[in-house]
This record gives C-alpha cells, structure tokens and sequence, in this order.
C-alpha cells in the first residue's frame, strides 16, 4: 500500500518577530511495517541553521533557528509511504505479569523491573479515581489482552469524538465527565485510566490513515502501553482499535505536551495564529 501525506503548519504574526529556537517534531518515527519512498520537509523563512537531533525518549526531530525578522512561519511535509501489513495481536504477554496483575485483589500490575526509567509511564496520583469504571470492564473481560480491547470499545462506543483546533489537552477526569473529547483527550484518558492500574503508558501524536472515515485523514493521537512479553502495544479509543500499519508515529512521550508538532518561542509583541492542513491520499492498495 503506498500512501502519500502532505503536511502543513502555518503561524501568523499580528507583526514582524523574531524568532527563537524551533523544534519540529514532523519526522516520522521507524516502525518496521513502513518505509519512506520520498520526503520533503521545508521551512520557510530559511533557518539559519538546522539539524536532525533526538530526544530523551528517542524521538527524532528537525532543530532550526533563525535571526531574521518574520510576519509567518510555514513548514511543510511531504512523503509517500510504503506500508506493510502488520498485526496489531501478533503477541505474547508475559504470563506471570499478567496473571499477578488480574488475580490482585486491587486489580494493580506491577513490573518486576519497577526502574527509575520507568516512572514517567506511570500514575503519580495516590488514589485511582477510574477505579469502579475499570472493575467494571474487568467483570466482562478474560484476561488482560481483552480488558484493553474492552476498554478500547467501550471509550470509542459510549464517548462522542468531537474535533477540537485549540492546542491544549483536556483532563482526564474532565474528559470522563463531559463523555466527549477530541482524539487527544480521549488518549490522555485512557492513558491515566491505565496508569490507574499500574500499566505504562505514553502518548503518541502521528497520522492514522483510514479511508473509510470522512475526517480519517489528519493529524491524530493515540497512545500505548507497554506489557513485558509484547512491549509498546498502540491503542486508539477514538476508533476503539489496537493500532495497525495505518498508524505513523511523529512523536511518542509519557507527557502528551512533549509531542506537539512544532514547539518554539518568538521575540516581540504580537499575536500568533495557527492553520494547519493535512491531506493524506492512497496511491496504491497493492496486495492485502
């Protein structure tokens, strides 16, 4: 299946800026189910400088900065992708973890390397406020693969997708509430729901492309969670879907805010707006 994605991100200045340090998290992260037939990536006004770097959590992105004053700033990606067919259940879950996690009384996982590198993925609340929501996906559950495509449905089921253009994230427990929430609130929700349990967790910003939806080609987010045995298993609850080979990951980071597609300051006094575009087209079914 070739794929292409065109990608752009405009800012508007109310009056000229400077500009100060960008980050452009728009390189797509390696996945062995995918492999990029052509890319361009251009920003505009010229950097003075640029460079590919990578992040504590192994991201890869575009680094620029600038010294020319600027009323915009546009940055546009294009590539064509070649995806692979890839099964979103081709696992196997270590069985004492998830056997000590579904028997504890408490309903709580806990990994046998409990490291320091770990604690970012995890809940820093001392009380599990999903916790009678969660015993109750458990009840109509076997075992811990299907509690999460439980989970998965019931979010995207009985919580209304609504797409939101502000930049910021909803809380958890606000989400909860309202029963509606954009791709990324959603994520967020599910990510502290697991947490809840002990599970780690992290937020993933990309492009998830699904021709049979009408707004199916855009910038999403979904998240995963990491079960010894399996590693990163991605699951997106606006769709209620483990994610597949449609799936290309930007950015992944157990802070939802680490992900955003461009993060960078600008000097002088203005007032900044954002348009963004993303087409994503398929070239090519090839065979299934």
């Amino acid at each position: 299946m070739l794929v292409q994605v065109t990608h752009l991100s405009r800012y508007d200045y109310s009056s000229e800026v400077i500009l100060g340090m960008h980050k452009f998290y728009l390189i797509p992260q390696h996945r062995p189910y995918f492999r990029i037939e052509h890319q361009k990536f251009t920003i505009f006004p010229e950097p003075d400088g640029q460079n590919y770097r990578q992040d504590l959590a192994g991201n890869w992105y575009k680094l620029a900065w600038f010294s020319v004053p600027t009323d915009s700033l546009e940055v546009t990606g294009e590539w064509i992708f070649k995806l692979h067919p890839f099964n979103p259940f081709g696992f196997i879950i270590d069985q004492n973890f998830e056997e000590m996690g579904w028997n504890n009384p408490f309903f709580q996982f806990s990994y046998e390397e409990r490291t320091a590198f770990l604690i970012p993925f995890l809940s820093d609340k001392s009380e599990n406020q999903f916790s009678d929501f969660l015993q109750h996906i458990k009840k109509k559950s076997n075992g811990l693969v299907d509690f999460l495509v439980n989970l998965t449905q019931d979010i995207y089921l009985n919580w209304k997708h609504e797409v939101r253009h502000e930049q910021n994230i909803w809380d958890a427990d606000f989400t909860f509430s309202e029963k509606s929430g954009s791709c990324r609130d959603l994520s967020l929700m599910e990510m502290e729901m697991l947490r809840d349990l002990g599970l780690a967790t992290r937020f993933v910003s990309g492009y998830a492309f699904n021709p049979d939806l009408d707004e199916g080609h855009e910038l999403h987010a979904w998240m995963e969670v990491f079960l010894p045995g399996a590693g990163w298993i991605g699951l997106d609850p606006s769709l209620g879907l483990f994610t597949d080979h449609r799936y290309i990951p930007l950015a992944c980071h157990p802070d939802p805010s680490r992900t955003l597609p461009v993060q960078g300051t600008f000097g002088g006094f203005s007032d900044s707006d954002l348009k963004t575009f993303v087409d994503m087209k398929l070239l090519n079914k090839g065979k299934q």
